[in-house]
């Protein structure tokens, strides 16, 4: 688990700062360097525009190019890092290109960094939000994920302590100090969450999923609520209690609930699917699609790592957060095709498959949010291989009963620089999942399955504004990329935090 580096924004020159290495950067096409990257190319006697003109920097995008300075100013390297076509720049590049040239300036043994505001000039992003994306996107990258590392740490023994964020203008300081802050917390929470997706599951299943949250809510000052085992059935959280009941970790509802006003109820309920570990019950799944199925409890770390933002950021809003923790395994107690299940709102819905179990654990978990009266309800949740052949890796699917929560989710997102993707949740899909002999099945087969799981869910939340989140195609990276590691990416954990600061305006 990574170190967050110290963060502080200064006035001045780029070329003047004393750190290990300088970051700056270079759209794609660009032949004289002019800003900042040009104010250190004067200073380094042309040495970048010569690299320019050699074709050893071309400002690709996400390329990264270390200079040795060679004493000319006071830091020993310079980090040009390349933000592709003018055109096409936007948040979601600014940020990984802040962390492509973190992480390269990390593997040259910088230990202090000092970066310019990626886009907030000729990229034409509004400049409070580029050094928010700066920041952010370097603190995000920097994390490495080595808790059960015998030997090496964060990028093989080195660690970036601190960063500054460097601007010329007097009048943009205050505005970046704002941005700075901001980032920090919504990159903690995001590290947070990978933290928690990335832990393996004999060391993270639902009793060390519950130990974590009440860690959380103590820290906090959050309020915490359990139900484990078979209070879940007193309770009437059958379909909860029936995917975790083959485990020897009992399943759990958790709950934290953070009050930032004093009247009124609940304005937002955050649901987040807790499966620790998925084998797909006694619908087993074949070998390798279990690869990855640690983090099958993605939505629920980012409700979590999300509670702890918005204890830091304090909006003047009342939120829960829900955790409906299992573990889906098969086993002589395991719950089986056919049974039928009811759930806390006294529905019933007939299993056909156990490898669809998120949407019946999120079932009970977003009736319980709306039988606490919550005004708004929010789910996230690996929820569907079909996600991930619509979307693919770039995008998490949003479907939504409610247009204005649906807008508002995907202004939270944008501000984070994840992206989501609006499906139609129209009516005529429910018949898709209408069971025989009981109120529903839970599938609702191959034909938009990402809509039909994701409106199983959105049924239980009755007349309350609902939108839900599939992150299965982007809760996880195989492979690193140049802006982070393989492994948890913590989407949503950042945009559900946005998400309460906007709605308490």
């Amino acid at each position: 688990m990574s170190t967050e580096p110290d963060v502080s924004v200064q006035q001045g020159s780029i070329s003047d700062a004393a750190a290990d290495a300088v970051v700056v950067n270079l759209f794609e096409g660009v032949r004289m360097p002019g800003g900042a990257t040009g104010a250190v190319d004067a200073a380094l006697n042309g040495l970048l525009s010569q690299a320019i003109a050699d074709g050893e920097i071309t400002g690709r995008l996400y390329e990264t190019t270390v200079i040795h300075t060679g004493g000319r100013i006071p830091a020993r390297r310079v980090v040009v890092v390349g933000l592709g076509r003018a055109e096409e720049f936007n948040l979601v590049r600014a940020r990984r290109a802040a962390g492509a040239a973190a992480r390269a300036a990390r593997r040259a043994g910088a230990r202090s960094l000092a970066t310019i505001v990626h886009g907030a000039g000729i990229g034409g992003l509004e400049p409070e939000a580029a050094a928010r994306a700066t920041v952010e996107g370097t603190l995000t990258g920097l994390y490495a994920f080595t808790r059960y590392r015998t030997r090496g740490q964060d990028g093989g023994g080195r660690r970036v302590e601190s960063l500054v964020v460097v601007e010329h203008s007097a009048g943009k300081i205050a505005a970046f100090e704002r941005a700075a802050r901001q980032a920090q917390v919504m990159a903690r929470a995001t590290n947070r969450a990978r933290d928690w997706t990335n832990m393996p599951p004999n060391d993270m299943h639902p009793g060390t999923l519950a130990e974590t949250a009440a860690e959380v809510a103590r820290s906090c000052g959050l309020e915490l609520e359990i139900i484990a085992g078979e209070q879940l059935l007193a309770a009437g959280m059958g379909a909860l209690y029936a995917v975790g009941q083959a485990s020897q970790h009992a399943p759990r509802l958790i709950r934290l609930a953070y009050r930032g006003r004093e009247a009124g109820g609940i304005d937002l309920a955050l649901v987040g699917k807790g499966v620790t570990f998925d084998s797909g019950g006694l619908c087993l799944k074949p070998g390798d699609a279990m690869d990855w199925m640690k983090a099958d409890m993605a939505g629920a770390a980012a409700v979590l790592a999300a509670a702890e933002a918005v204890a830091a950021l304090r909006p003047a809003l009342n939120v829960t957060f829900l955790i409906p923790a299992v573990e889906n395994l098969p086993g002589g107690r395991a719950f089986k095709p056919n049974d039928v299940l009811r759930t806390l709102d006294g529905r019933t819905i007939e299993v056909l498959n156990t490898d669809a179990e998120g949407r019946l654990i999120l079932a009970d978990a977003v009736a319980k949010a709306a039988a606490d009266g919550a005004a708004r309800i929010v789910d996230i949740a690996t929820l569907t291989g079909a996600a991930i052949v619509a979307l693919g890796h770039e995008a998490s699917a949003l479907i939504s009963t409610d247009d204005d929560l649906a807008a508002a989710v995907e202004r939270a997102s944008a501000a984070c620089g994840e992206r989501v993707w609006r499906l139609p949740a129209w009516p005529e899909y429910r018949e898709q999942f209408k069971s025989e002999i009981a109120d529903l099945k839970n599938t609702g087969g191959r034909a938009a399955g990402t809509i039909t799981g994701a409106l199983i869910i959105g049924t239980f939340a009755g007349s309350v504004p609902w939108a839900h989140l599939d992150i299965a195609g982007t809760a996880w990276h195989d492979r690193g990329k140049p802006w982070a590691d393989a492994g948890a990416t913590g989407v949503g954990a950042a945009a559900l935090a946005q998400l309460c600061l906007d709605l308490a305006g």
